[in-house]
């Protein structure tokens, strides 16, 4: 076992070493894959329970879904896990509060693949995890890596908080961008991440292209950006090779491509044939692919990266793996932005 995980038990194991009752705090596909996963290590969900106000009667895996009051009158001990994930201030705090009062994990579920960061998956990656952790000569980086490696492990909320760390701090002390970018924007889903990028460059630059594949987010992408200059968009996925790919369209961030839905576009980066100075990519587990398919570009024209970590169970180890092989002078670093549970993890290249 890795030397900083041996003495602490994977999320499972310390559920399973407390005998407690589970008490599952939120509903929906994350709960779903979280009481799959307890199944195959013999454990079950004894009650649901949701935010106060969501509490109207209803029924999830066929129990009642009750307010934590309730819980709490019922039960003596138990331990919550988290379902759900949230960047919300108020509902976050709500969750430490919660965690200073009971036993509570919030399990890392892939958002897409099936790899769960357990024992015997980190067994069989180990050194890939290690070889992934030198790359980060940054001291901060290099601790934030094994905090997120050790929340992902354990669930442990306490990992997680103390590697949190603000958009500014990342976009000031690493990425520096200036006033003659040309953007590629990968995912741009309704226009957030163009308005973060002309946070940061005071509005000043030199081109922005946006790709987004879901039809309802990239027209409110198209009214939220019609009055940008020097602005492009597509109505593409990002891949590996220009093909046409399967697309599960969900409206929203969670779209992404899948084993069925509707065909559309996809192209690769290299394609876009651009000088590209910085790229970001949070394209729903395709990560990998958009990098295999950016290896040109990344080569020749070393832009600054800022890429998504978190939606596949290895995205951890594995992107920083093939990022630093087809463009080794790039300097890594890792940050992680407040969300529970480690999504917005990104990498940052330079």
């Amino acid at each position: 076992m890795i030397d900083f995980l041996k003495n602490e038990l994977s999320t499972w194991e310390y559920l399973k070493s407390l005998n407690l009752p589970i008490i599952m705090y939120g509903m929906g596909n994350g709960a779903d894959s979280i009481c799959a996963k307890l199944a195959t290590e013999g454990l079950e969900v004894s009650e649901y329970f949701a935010s106060d106000d969501f509490v109207r009667g209803q029924r999830f895996h066929g129990k009642i879904v009750k307010k934590l009051s309730d819980i709490e009158r019922e039960y003596e001990d138990f331990v919550i896990v988290i379902a759900f994930g949230t960047q919300l201030p108020d509902v976050m705090d709500r969750i430490k509060s919660i965690a200073g009062r009971h036993k509570l994990v919030a399990p890392t579920m892939p958002v897409y693949g099936e790899n769960i960061f357990d024992k015997d998956f980190v067994k069989e990656h180990e050194g890939d995890i290690l070889k992934a952790l030198e790359l980060f000569d940054e001291e901060k980086s290099n601790d934030f890596y094994r905090k997120i490696i050790k929340f992902q492990f354990t669930g442990k909320l306490e990992y997680l908080i103390g590697c949190e760390s603000s958009k500014d701090e990342a976009y000031q002390n690493i990425l520096n961008l200036g006033n003659n970018e040309s953007y590629l924007d990968l995912g741009a889903y309704r226009g957030d991440t163009v308005d973060e990028f002309l946070k940061y460059t005071g509005g000043i630059y030199r081109h922005i292209l946006a790709l987004e594949p879901d039809p309802k987010s990239y027209k409110k992408l198209m009214e939220h950006c019609k009055n940008l200059h020097n602005f492009t968009t597509y109505n593409f996925a990002v891949w590996n090779e220009n093909c046409e790919i399967f697309f599960d369209k969900k409206g929203g961030r969670m779209s992404s491509a899948s084993k069925c839905g509707v065909p559309i576009s996809a192209i690769t980066i290299d394609s876009l044939n651009q000088p590209f100075t910085y790229i970001k990519m949070d394209v729903e587990g395709s990560e990998k692919c958009a990098i295999l398919g950016g290896l040109n570009t990344i080569k020749k024209y070393k832009p600054k990266l800022n890429i998504a970590l978190y939606h596949r169970g290895e995205d951890i180890f594995t992107l920083p793996l093939l990022i630093h092989k087809i463009q080794p002078s790039y300097k890594l670093f890792i940050r992680h932005h407040p969300y529970i549970p480690a999504w917005d993890t990104n990498l940052y290249c330079i």
